[in-house]
């Protein structure tokens, strides 16, 4: 067997094979006695049809695929291991020639892991994130807190008034037809929600228990039903209800019930610590994402569209993931927002691309700074992974792929510090 590789543009590889037509022949030999069983030739056992015979009758290259597949496979693999080939594609085969009587040449076509130029991967400038915590960030906390212990009672009388919830039924027409999902009925909207389309709320503003009134509304332009985007509608209303928020007093009786504190103050000191520590831990998720936007921007390479288009499958099936813990189909949720297979393609291909350049970056970081990881940092890891899944480490730790899995996490994680820590922020 004999392989020329030729590498093409943009990370395309050919690798032509030529196999000696005694190897073929074995291929062959192996094909027939695989599918033996599958001829049925009268005057035969079922299995034993000489080989010779089934040629003749249903022609010389019968068992040509099978021979085939079994020779492409091993020497693919082959090629590719010996020639240290990453491999981003399905491959594309054209048979040149093929026949007990000659030897078997055939092409293999694949897209390879392309190599990137990165000029620099340290000392990125970003904008600091500022992490003090202010009394009016503590006032604001409490004031949420407040509303989250609020008693809702029913307006004896009077008018819907911002901050109000109004029990409402709604149908909505376009054209003077109903158009779907434009219809409820006792829906608790809270007024100044912003929760509907712009102007919704505000028409409910001044009704009063037991009135009907029609109202209009313009969709936005950027609606995700487009048959309704930008259109303007008439929404039939009656109000049956309307309740308000009871808020209590901020004070030590309100720390008492909302805390294990028994004064505002000490309630408050609690609360500014609380918060400095979710700035902090916010802070420092916003400066690796900054850092690593800066990152993927600093790569130049010309990524192969099979792996871009892999990238986009893969983003897709954990989003349908998602809906599925929704209790929501992709093909329905495509449906509603009246989307093709192409339009969710497109909208995953930015950050697909994103995703594949920072991949590559963190990759290169690794190899150029020949990060090391210990096998009791590996090791360590494996147990609280086993801890986490309730299985036994020696299962993980046995396992050549997991082991690969994690040593290449861990290398990732100590190169992202590595990056961060680097950052000058201003």
């Amino acid at each position: 067997m004999s392989v020329e590789i030729t590498k093409k543009e943009n990370s395309k590889v050919e690798l032509q094979f030529t196999v000696s037509k005694e190897k073929f022949n074995e291929a062959l030999d192996m094909a027939f006695k695989k599918n033996a069983g599958k001829f049925k030739i009268a005057g035969f056992r079922n299995g034993k049809v000489p080989r010779n015979v089934i040629e003749k009758m249903y022609g010389e290259g019968v068992m040509y695929d099978e021979a085939f597949n079994i020779v492409a496979e091993e020497e693919y693999v082959k090629a590719v291991e010996e020639n240290a080939l990453e491999v981003v594609s399905h491959p594309e085969v054209d048979i040149k020639a093929i026949g007990k009587d000659k030897d078997l040449e055939f092409t293999i076509t694949v897209y390879t892991k392309p190599e990137i130029k990165l000029d620099k991967y340290t000392g990125f400038e970003i904008e600091k994130v500022e992490t003090g915590v202010t009394d009016e960030d503590v006032n604001h906390e409490l004031t949420h807190i407040q509303e989250k212990n609020a008693r809702i009672i029913t307006k004896d009388s009077g008018e819907v008034v911002e901050g109000d919830i109004a029990v409402i039924d709604f149908e909505g027409f376009l054209d003077g037809v109903p158009f779907e999902g434009g219809k409820a009925e006792k829906y608790e909207l809270g007024i100044g929600s912003h929760s509907f389309i712009p102007g919704f709320e505000e028409q409910i503003v001044g009704m009063k228990v037991g009135e009907e009134k029609d109202i209009t509304t313009t969709f936005p332009e950027d609606y995700g039903n487009k048959e309704l985007a930008g259109k303007e509608t008439i929404f039939k209303i009656k109000l049956h209800e309307v309740k308000t928020k009871e808020l209590p007093e901020i004070d030590d009786e309100f720390a008492k019930d909302v805390s294990e504190f028994d004064t505002l103050e000490e309630y408050k000191n609690d609360l500014k610590e609380k918060l400095k520590a979710s700035k902090e831990s916010k802070a420092k998720a916003e400066k690796e994402s900054k850092v690593l936007e800066k990152l993927t921007e600093a790569v130049e390479v010309e990524l192969p569209e099979p792996m871009v288009e892999h990238e986009i499958e893969h983003m897709i099936a954990d989003f349908e993931q998602n809906l599925a813990y929704q209790g929501l189909t992709l093909d329905k949720y495509m449906e509603i927002l009246n989307m093709k297979e192409e339009d969710l393609k497109a909208q995953f291909r930015e950050s697909a691309i994103k995703d594949i350049k920072l991949k590559l970056a963190l990759e290169y970081v690794v190899k150029n700074e020949n990060v090391a990881v210990s096998q009791e940092e590996i090791d360590a890891k494996l147990e609280e992974m086993a801890a986490l899944y309730g299985k036994e480490a020696e299962g993980f730790k046995e396992n050549s792929n997991v082991i690969n899995y994690m040593q290449a996490k861990l290398q990732q994680e100590k190169v992202v510090e590595l990056i961060v820590n680097s950052a000058i922020e201003k």
